[in-house]
């Protein structure tokens, strides 16, 4: 039998990623970062488009060539459709479009969000693989997102709580700048908070309904404590900075963890996944185990390589939706926004 091998092309923000997937084995993922962006402390759509311009044509070709596959090999393209930056989104979805019509092959949209859910089912071709059984709750935590999925089945997903004003790492990120810290804030953060006591500080703690999440009053309490303590002893953020990150990861990791609990309680489900840049987080990957061991949960945690924008967990979705003949037009446009379902 002929075998099923998907281009997947990611492009949402500011990585230029490509990947092979065959049968559902990932032959390849190559990514392009822009560094750019760190001088701006933020991802500036317009430079991120036009590097998505220079990095997809060798980004692609890299893809290719390491998976040893031709271009005509391909069955079928798959591309990131959105959530993201609309600039970024067009040059990956006309790259795509452009490169299925010269094949002569079928072209597959993939929700971003979607795709980040179904890294867990990124095969590598070894034997330990553990990957989660529907239904499956999964903590989307990234610098644009945070939210609670209830996954029962690929194409089958439901946002159950989510941020109503910041994302986790967007909290990250904006408390790591108060500090000096360089961008992206989350993984200076992260290293920092290793040698502090998380108690040092005690930061708010928004009490939202449901399985939403807030953030906003998080970052302010932080930024009152600096400015306040800053008063008596101007050099306090360079004399407590392990103490603060590590009081400041503890607090959001316990916001999230909070919820994730409160939804795995009312809906029966010890399937655990965690997704998004924020999974790399040692004290959210600590904090899951823990609770594994507690609750009884199975968890799953993604390689550090798919907890970023990639394009394997693209070209794995595509698989899935290949194989059940879920392809799309040529007329579909990329979209910014987010949805509630899948």
């Amino acid at each position: 039998m002929k075998p099923i091998i998907i281009l997947g092309i990611e492009s949402s923000c500011d990585d230029t990623s490509a990947s092979i997937v065959q049968d559902g084995v990932m032959l390849s993922n190559v990514t392009a970062n822009q560094s750019i962006h760190a001088s701006y402390g933020g991802v500036v759509p317009e430079l991120a488009s036009r590097a998505h311009q220079q990095s997809i044509i060798p980004v692609v070709h890299q893809a290719l060539k390491q998976a040893n596959i031709g271009k005509h090999d391909l069955t079928a393209i798959a591309f990131t459709r959105g959530p993201g930056l609309l600039g970024s989104l067009l040059v990956g979805a006309s790259f795509a479009k452009g490169l299925a019509q010269a094949l002569r092959i079928p072209l597959l949209d993939v929700n971003h969000l979607q795709a980040h859910v179904l890294a867990h089912f990124i095969s590598q071709g070894q034997d330990n693989e553990r990957m989660p059984t529907y239904p499956f709750l999964c903590l989307l935590v990234s610098g644009g997102n945070s939210q609670i999925v209830l996954a029962k089945g690929y194409d089958d997903m439901q946002v159950i709580g989510q941020t109503i004003d910041d994302a986790a790492g967007e909290a990250f990120d904006k408390c790591a700048k108060v500090m000096g810290l360089p961008y992206p804030g989350g993984p200076h953060i992260d290293r920092l908070a290793r040698q502090g006591n998380p108690t040092a500080f005690v930061l708010n703690k928004p009490q939202i309904p449901d399985f939403n999440y807030s953030f906003s009053g998080l970052k302010t309490s932080f930024l009152y404590l600096i400015r306040d303590k800053s008063v008596h002893n101007p050099s306090f953020v360079h004399d407590n900075m392990p103490d603060l990150c590590a009081s400041l990861q503890y607090t959001i990791i316990e916001i999230l963890m909070n919820k994730v609990r409160k939804a795995a309680k009312e809906l029966n489900i010890n399937q655990i996944a965690v997704a998004g840049g924020v999974s790399a987080n040692s004290g959210l990957r600590d904090s899951l185990q823990e609770h594994a061991a507690r609750y009884g949960w199975q968890v799953y945690i993604p390689a550090f390589e798919f907890t970023t924008d990639n394009a394997a967990m693209i070209a794995i979705t595509g698989y899935l939706k290949y194989q059940h003949n879920d392809f799309c037009s040529l007329d579909k446009v990329p979209f910014s926004r987010v949805t509630n379902k899948f």
